[in-house]
């Protein structure tokens, strides 16, 4: 059974039974917004683009890498983006980012996931937005925090998954922002590291 995710909540990524989690996948979902205008027919669909990020920070707080809609791969191939969704069309998730959390690289001490309208919509605009972790070794949802509704922002700081010791956990960050990348809300962001 999922968790429904608040401001500030941290969890463990330990499975049940023991062991840990190795591979867990942050989805992002939306709907196009319907048409306005005489029974929906006359009025213009406008598209939205929301864009997952997931930042890569060592221990002093410095960015080893980035994958986002420009670059789908870490450089070491831990962390892979789905592609850039423009539009939200579709059921479930829209842009999915995998983790294989064992192949992050030792100096990677945390990720943190943001999501950004890229076409500038707020978050009070949009339909059905959600943003949720998936263990991928059984496609069970873990977790899951709905954006829709989230006021007049951009842009959403959501969640960081961290090394603590030598298990991975995750804080629920939730914390609104504005802009259209993750390089527009990096100051915003830096505090939660």
């Amino acid at each position: 059974m999922a968790l429904t995710l608040v401001k500030g909540q941290k969890i463990s990524l330990e499975k049940e039974g023991g062991g840990g989690l190795s591979r867990v996948a942050m989805g992002l979902g939306w709907d196009p917004v319907k048409a306005k205008g005489i029974m929906g027919f006359l009025g213009r669909t406008p598209e939205i683009d929301l864009d997952a990020t997931c930042i890569m920070f060592d221990a002093a707080k410095n960015i080893v890498d980035v994958v986002w809609f420009q670059q789908l791969t870490s450089r070491d191939g831990s962390v892979r983006h789905s592609g850039d969704n423009r539009t939200g069309a579709g059921d479930g998730d829209d842009e999915t980012i995998n983790v294989d959390l064992s192949r992050v690289p030792a100096n990677v001490a945390s990720l943190v996931f943001t999501i950004n309208s890229f076409t500038g919509q707020t978050f009070d605009q949009i339909e059905n937005a959600f943003c949720r972790l998936v263990n991928l070794s059984n496609h069970q949802e873990i977790a899951k925090y709905t954006l829709s509704g989230g006021g007049r922002v951009t842009a959403q700081i959501m969640a960081k998954l961290y090394r603590h010791n030598s298990e991975w956990k995750m804080a629920a960050i939730g914390e609104p922002a504005n802009g259209r990348t993750f390089q527009d809300i990096l100051p915003n962001l830096m505090p939660f590291l």
